[in-house]
C-alpha cells in the first residue's frame, strides 16, 4: 500500500469519497473545497483514511482476532454485547501502528501546525465511519471524539482510541439493527484545527424543523463552551428559528427562546476538559446575538442548497478570533424521509394529572411503565415497552432506547442525543423536564404526550388518545377556500401540512397569555408598579431585556411571525388583541391598570381599547410588533383584523392609530379586515365595507348578541345555537352586502367547525372563505365538496 493513501487533506476529498474517508470527512472535504469560496468558513484539516484503518487491523492480525471475538454475538443480550465489545476494543488498543502509517500521521500533523504557525497545533480528533451520515442512517454519536489534542504522541493515541470506538456497545448494536456488516463499515479519522468555542459558544442547527418537517425554517441551538454538552443533553440550550424564504433581504428571526445554560465544558489541560458553572448574567442573556443567528442561518441555506437536501450541522465560535465556523454537516435523516402524502395526527382525548413537563420531540403519544435508570450500569434490566426515564442519555444507551415506548430526560434540548435517536426510532420523547427522574416513580403507569405543541407532558396513568391518518394523495380541495384558526404558534408548522388556503384567524391572546404573560402597561410603567411580587416575576421573565417594552414587542412579533411564516405566502389574518378587562387583570401586574366591570363580555374590549388614551401606549407596542413582522422579517402575507368594532367611528379611529404607527391600509399591500360579530356590523355592513378590505364573521359573539345570550352561562346555554334562523339571516345579509361591494367575506367562528351542515349553508350563500379549527379541516372539506357538487348540478 502506498503511503499517500493513508492521508487525504480536506481539499483533496469530496462527498463521493465516503468509502475512502467516511461520511464526516467526505462532507468536511466537500464543504472546504466548494463552500469556503462562497463564504462558509470550515477549519482546515486532514483525514486518516479508511484504507489506513484496514491496513492497521489487517497487518497486525487484529481483524482475525475481532472475527473470533464476535462469534456468537447477541446484541439483545446486554451482557453478551458488553463483554464482546470490550474485548474487541482492547485488542485494537493493544496493537501498535505500523511505522509507515505512524510517520504519515505525524508528518501531516506537522504540516497542519505549520499552517497555523504553532509548534503543536490544537486539533479535534473525530471518528468518521464509512457508513455514517447517510440519508437514512445518521450513526449519531456512535464513535468517539477527542478534543484539544496537542503533540504527536497524544494525536497517535487519540487516533487509536477512535479506531477502537468503532466497536463500542452502541456502535455494534446500531450496525446490527441497520443490517451493516461489521467489517464493511470502516473507520476514517478527522484531524481538524480546533475552534476555541470553550472561550465562546457552540451548537447545532438544522435546515428543517426537526419536529414537524417544515422545510422553510432553520433551527439553531446554542450553548456556552464546547459543543459536547449540547449533544449529550447536559445543557438546555437557547433556541432560534429563522425563516428561509425572506432571509436574503430581511432579518426573519421568527422565534427566540432562552435556555438555562447552567454549565459549560472548557479545556483543562492537554486533552482534558472540565465542567464550569455559567454566571447568572450569562445564563440570562442569549448566547448568540441576532447578527450571528442570521449569519449561521445563511450558511445553513448555502449548505442545504449545495447538497440539495435538508442538513444537520454543527457550528462553533472561536473565543479568541471571535469568528464563527461550521465544523460538521450531514444529511437530516428523519423528517426529510417521511411520506408527504400521509398526514398522521395524534390527539390526547382524556385528562390526566401532569406529573412533569419539558420540551416535546416529535408529535406522537406513548405509554408504559416508568423505568428510572440513573447510570449506564442499570440498562441491562430494562424491558421492552417500558418508558425510559433518566437524567440524560448518551450513545451507550442506544441498545435499550430502541426497546422503549417513550423517553423522558431531566436535561437536554431538542438537538441532544436522546432527541436525535428518539426521532430516528420514531418514539415520543420529552427532554429538559428538570425533575422527571425524581417526580416520576418506579413502575408508575404514565402517558407521554408530544402532540400538544412544543411542551411535552407526562401524565399520570394511561390517558386515552387517538391516532388519525389521512392520505392526502387524492384529497381534493373545495372551491370555497378553507382556511384555519390558529392560536398556538408552536403548533403552526405542524398544522401547515393540513390542506389549507392560509389562516383566517390568528389570535394574539394565546401569545400574550402564554409567551408574554405580563400586562403591557405593567412593562411600560414598570417603575410605578405597586405589586412587589409582580415586579419580581417581570424581572425574571424579562431578564434578557434592559428595555421591558421591547420584551413585549419581540415576543408578540415572534409568536405572530411563527404562524405567519408557517403558512407563507398564503394570507394570515391576525386579529388584534381582544381580551376582556377581567382577562387583562389576570396578566402579571394587570390588576393595577384594569377596571372592574360587571359585564366585561360587552365592556371595554376590542376596538374600544385600541384608540382609548388609557390603553393607547400598550396598543402602540402591539403595532410595533406587527410592523416588525411585516417590515423587518419580510412577512407581508400578514393581514390585520380589528375585533369587536361597534361603530363606523370606532373603525376610523382604530385605522388612524394603525396608520400613525406604520400600519397604513394599502401600504406594501396591507389589508385590514373587521370582525363581523355585532348586529351593528351587519346593519351597517355597506358602511363598514367602505373603510375596511373585508369581513370575518365571528359566529360565537354574533350568536350571543343576536339572541341576547351569555354564552358562558349554563342556565341559558340551551338557547345558544349558531344555527338559529336569526343568526343565519344575519350571516346571509352580511355576505350579500360584502359581495355587493366586492369586499372579501369569510367566517372564523366556531360554527362551521362544529357543524358541517352550517359550513354547507355558508357555501350555498357563496361565502369566500371558511376558517376552521385544524382537526376539522379534512372532515368539513369533504362535506363542502359534496355541497359544491350538488350546487353545480
Amino acid at each position: 500500500m502506498k503511503k499517500g493513501k493513508f492521508i487525504l487533506w480536506f481539499n483533496q476529498i469530496g462527498i463521493k469519497d465516503v468509502p475512502k474517508v467516511g461520511g464526516k470527512n467526505a462532507s468536511l472535504g466537500e464543504m472546504y473545497s466548494k463552500l469556503t469560496k462562497k463564504g462558509v468558513p470550515i477549519p482546515n484539516g486532514f483525514a486518516v483514511t479508511a484504507q489506513a484503518y484496514d491496513y492497521f487491523i489487517t497487518s497486525t492480525g487484529v481483524k482475525k482476532e475481532i472475527r473470533k471475538i464476535l462469534k456468537g454475538l447477541d446484541t439483545r443480550d446486554i451482557h453478551n454485547l458488553q463483554e464482546k465489545a470490550k474485548l474487541v476494543r482492547q485488542a485494537i488498543l493493544n496493537a501498535e501502528f505500523p511505522q509507515d502509517l505512524q510517520d504519515s500521521i505525524v508528518k501531516s500533523y506537522a504540516k497542519l501546525s505549520k499552517e497555523f504557525k504553532k509548534k503543536n497545533v490544537d486539533v479535534a480528533v473525530r471518528s468518521s465511519a464509512t457508513a455514517e451520515d447517510l440519508p437514512d442512517a445518521s450513526f449519531a454519536g456512535q464513535q468517539d471524539t477527542y478534543l484539544n489534542i496537542e503533540g504527536e504522541k497524544d494525536l497517535l493515541d487519540a487516533c487509536k482510541r477512535c479506531m477502537s470506538s468503532l466497536f463500542t456497545d452502541r456502535a455494534i448494536s446500531y450496525r446490527s439493527d441497520k443490517g451493516f456488516n461489521h467489517f464493511k463499515v470502516k473507520l476514517s479519522i478527522t484531524v481538524q484545527k480546533m475552534v476555541r468555542s470553550d472561550k465562546a459558544t457552540s451548537g447545532v442547527m438544522f435546515s428543517i424543523d426537526t419536529e414537524s418537517g417544515f422545510k422553510n425554517a432553520v433551527l439553531i441551538n446554542a450553548i456556552y463552551g464546547l459543543g459536547e454538552y449540547i449533544v449529550q443533553g447536559v445543557v438546555n440550550p437557547d433556541e432560534y428559528y429563522v425563516f428561509k424564504p425572506t432571509l436574503k433581504n430581511f432579518k426573519p428571526i421568527i422565534s427566540k427562546s432562552l435556555g438555562e445554560k447552567r454549565k459549560k465544558l472548557v479545556y483543562s489541560n492537554k486533552d482534558q476538559v472540565r465542567n464550569l458553572p455559567v454566571s447568572k448574567k450569562d445564563q440570562e442573556r442569549y448566547a448568540l446575538n441576532d447578527k450571528e443567528v442570521l449569519q449561521l442561518a445563511k450558511w445553513a441555506v448555502e449548505i442545504e442548497n449545495h447538497y440539495k437536501k435538508p442538513m444537520d450541522m454543527e457550528w462553533a465560535k472561536d473565543g479568541i478570533t471571535k469568528k464563527l465556523y461550521i465544523v460538521q454537516a450531514r444529511p437530516e435523516t428523519v423528517r426529510s424521509q417521511e411520506d408527504p402524502n400521509t398526514l398522521t395526527e395524534y390527539f390526547i382525548k382524556g385528562k390526566g394529572k401532569v406529573v412533569v413537563q419539558g420540551a416535546s420531540v416529535g408529535n406522537k403519544i406513548g405509554q408504559g411503565k416508568a423505568h428510572i435508570i440513573k447510570s449506564v450500569s442499570g440498562i441491562d434490566k430494562f424491558k421492552e415497552g417500558e418508558v425510559l426515564v433518566t437524567e440524560m442519555t448518551d450513545p451507550d444507551w442506544e441498545p435499550i432506547m430502541k426497546k422503549a415506548a417513550a423517553i423522558v430526560t431531566d436535561s437536554g434540548g431538542r438537538t441532544c442525543h436522546a432527541a436525535i435517536i428518539s426521532r430516528e426510532l420514531g418514539i415520543p420523547c420529552v427532554v429538559g423536564t428538570k425533575q422527571g427522574s425524581t417526580k416520576i416513580k418506579k413502575n408508575q403507569k404514565i402517558t407521554i404526550s408530544c402532540a400538544e405543541g412544543e411542551k411535552g407532558f407526562i401524565y399520570n396513568g394511561f390517558v386515552d388518545y387517538t391516532v388519525k391518518k389521512t392520505n392526502l394523495k387524492h384529497f381534493k380541495k373545495p372551491k370555497t377556500k378553507v382556511m384555519m384558526n390558529i392560536g398556538n404558534p408552536e403548533m403552526a408548522m405542524m398544522q401547515s401540512f393540513i390542506p389549507n388556503e392560509g389562516v383566517g384567524l390568528a389570535r394574539e391572546e394565546f401569545i400574550i397569555s402564554n409567551y408574554i404573560r405580563i400586562h403591557p402597561l405593567a412593562l411600560i410603567h414598570f417603575n410605578k408598579l405597586k405589586d412587589k411580587i409582580a415586579k419580581k416575576q417581570i424581572l425574571n421573565l424579562t431578564s434578557a431585556y434592559k428595555d421591558k417594552k421591547q420584551f413585549f414587542i419581540d415576543k408578540l412579533a415572534q409568536g405572530i411571525a411563527r404562524i405567519t411564516a408557517s403558512f407563507y405566502p398564503k394570507d394570515v389574518i391576525v386579529r388584534l388583541s381582544d381580551f376582556k378587562s377581567n382577562e387583562y387583570a389576570n396578566l402579571i401586574g394587570g390588576k393595577q391598570f384594569e377596571p372592574v366591570e360587571s359585564n366585561p363580555m360587552i365592556g371595554w374590549r376590542g376596538a374600544s381599547r385600541h384608540y382609548d388614551p388609557k390603553y393607547l401606549p400598550a396598543f402602540v407596542l402591539e403595532c410595533k410588533a406587527l410592523v416588525k413582522v411585516r417590515e423587518e422579517m419580510g412577512l407581508n402575507n400578514l393581514k390585520i383584523m380589528v375585533p369587536f368594532c361597534r361603530t363606523i367611528e370606532e373603525g376610523k379611529k382604530v385605522l388612524k392609530v394603525l396608520a400613525d404607527n406604520g400600519l397604513k391600509r394599502g401600504k406594501n399591500g396591507l389589508e385590514i379586515y373587521v370582525m363581523c360579530e355585532i348586529p351593528s356590523n351587519v346593519i351597517l355592513a355597506e358602511e363598514f365595507a367602505k373603510i375596511f378590505d373585508g369581513f370575518s364573521i365571528g359566529s360565537n359573539d354574533l350568536t350571543q348578541l343576536a339572541l341576547g345570550v351569555d354564552r358562558d352561562s349554563e342556565l341559558v346555554s340551551h338557547v345558544y345555537d349558531e344555527r338559529n334562523k336569526a343568526v343565519k339571516d344575519l350571516v346571509s345579509t352580511v355576505i350579500k352586502a360584502a359581495r355587493k361591494h366586492k369586499s372579501k367575506i369569510g367566517i372564523c367562528g366556531q360554527a362551521p367547525s362544529d357543524f358541517p351542515d352550517f359550513a354547507q349553508f355558508l357555501v350555498k350563500e357563496k361565502i369566500d372563505t371558511i376558517s376552521l379549527i385544524p382537526d376539522t379541516v379534512i372532515k368539513t372539506s369533504i362535506a363542502i365538496n359534496k355541497t359544491e357538487k350538488k350546487l353545480k348540478k
